[in-house]
Parts: C-alpha cells; sequence; structure tokens
C-alpha cells in the first residue's frame, strides 16, 4: 500500500508538473474557464511583443501591483482580506496575477478549500517553472474581459477594431476595469463605475511608472562594452 500511494503521488506530480513546464513554451490553445463557457468563445494567442505595453501596465495596475516582486503570493492582501472577513466587511480580492493564471487555466470558479489549495499548490509551480515575463504574456491571453471574450487579441478586434499593439492607455485602462466581473461589466457599454475604474487605473499606471515598469519584468538586452583601443 506505501509503494502504490508512492508511486500514485510521483503520477499526480508528473501530471501536474508537466503541463506547467510545457507551458512555459507552448500557448495554451484554450484553459479550464474557456471549457466551462456555455456560449461561443473568442480567444486569438497574441505573442508578447505584438502586445500593447499599455495593457501589461494596466492589468499590473488594476490587479497586482506587487508583481514585479512577490513570488505568487501578496501576503499584506490576504491578510487585509482576513481582516475584513472577520469584521463582516466586504472582502476585497486578494489574488495575484500568478494565481489567476493557475486558476483558469487548471482549475474552476468557488471558494472552497480544496480548489484553493491547488490553486496554491499551481501557483508555486507556476512561479517557480515560469519568468514574470510568460506568467503576464499568459495572463492577457486568457483573462475574460466580456461574455465569451477570452484575451486581449479577441478583446481588441471585438471592442476596439484594431490589434492588441495598438491598443492605448485608456483603451487599456478600459479593458482592466472589468477584469473584476466580466459577465457584467460591459467594455462596450461602460457604466459610470466602469468609468471611474478606468480613470483610477489611469492614474495607477502613471503612479507606476508607465511603461517603464516593465523593464523590471523584460529588462532589456544589456549593451555591448566598447573595448579601448590599446
Amino acid at each position: 500500500m506505501f509503494r502504490f500511494l508512492a508511486w500514485l503521488l510521483v503520477l499526480l506530480l508528473l501530471l501536474s508538473v508537466g503541463p506547467v513546464v510545457l507551458l512555459r513554451w507552448v500557448d495554451p490553445p484554450t484553459s479550464a474557464f474557456m471549457l466551462r463557457e456555455a456560449g461561443p468563445v473568442r480567444y486569438r494567442w497574441v505573442d508578447w511583443e505584438r502586445i500593447s505595453p499599455h495593457v501589461k501596465v494596466a492589468v499590473i495596475a488594476s490587479e497586482d501591483q506587487k508583481f514585479p516582486e512577490h513570488h505568487g503570493f501578496d501576503f499584506d492582501s490576504i491578510n487585509d482580506a482576513l481582516e475584513d472577513r472577520e469584521r463582516g466587511r466586504r472582502v476585497r480580492g486578494a489574488s495575484t496575477l500568478s494565481q489567476q493564471v493557475a486558476k483558469n487555466l487548471f482549475l474552476w470558479p468557488g471558494q472552497n478549500w480544496i480548489r484553493k489549495g491547488l490553486e496554491a499548490y499551481f501557483t508555486v509551480l507556476i512561479e517557480t517553472l515560469w519568468p514574470k515575463k510568460r506568467i503576464l504574456e499568459v495572463y492577457v491571453n486568457i483573462a475574460e474581459f466580456g461574455s465569451g471574450v477570452f484575451g486581449v487579441g479577441a478583446a481588441s478586434e471585438v471592442f476596439f477594431r484594431k490589434p492588441a499593439a495598438r491598443l492605448s492607455a485608456p483603451d487599456a485602462a478600459l479593458l482592466a476595469a472589468v477584469l473584476p466581473n466580466p459577465k457584467r461589466m460591459k467594455v462596450g457599454a461602460p457604466s459610470v463605475y466602469v468609468r471611474s475604474r478606468q480613470l483610477w487605473i489611469l492614474g495607477q499606471m502613471r503612479g507606476l511608472g508607465g511603461v517603464s515598469l516593465l523593464q523590471t519584468i523584460d529588462p532589456p538586452p544589456p549593451k555591448p562594452s566598447k573595448k579601448k583601443a590599446a
């Protein structure tokens, strides 16, 4: 029995680690959340270089401002959320971009402990096996921006009629504004609340340094040193 359980554990590890390793280089053709979608799904992968830098900064500003520095979990936000729950307040979101990638790719919606435990496990794998640049690239490609509209490639075409590379800072902030609930918040018909979130995100983007923030995630290659003539 002990040997059987040991082999079962090894098999489960291989079945979980293998896909995470593979997806570091292979673009996901779908996700667990897309497979759950009842209606038609619009999804088109866009490589990092063809995504507007404003989109990358906007989702960090909106969802996870400590993304460049944490290792998968924002413990300060988790503690704040636990305190809000104890005081009976509305619980604020504490999931990092890495946690959301883990959930959207491999799991299902919900708050039970089994699902949260698996989310933490896959988050550790993703943070260990992927660079930050890959985590952000996958996030903006699988996040839902509208009912059945997954990823910035589809969202830019559906809502703005232009490629993802040409999205402006206001466009990007509007997309990020609906991320908390893309089924109810509309990019195509933004409410007053969504517009207020868009303005707030734009302010946060400027406060974080704009597109220069991305140098902490995707630093430019070092310049070749100039050798002095002998």
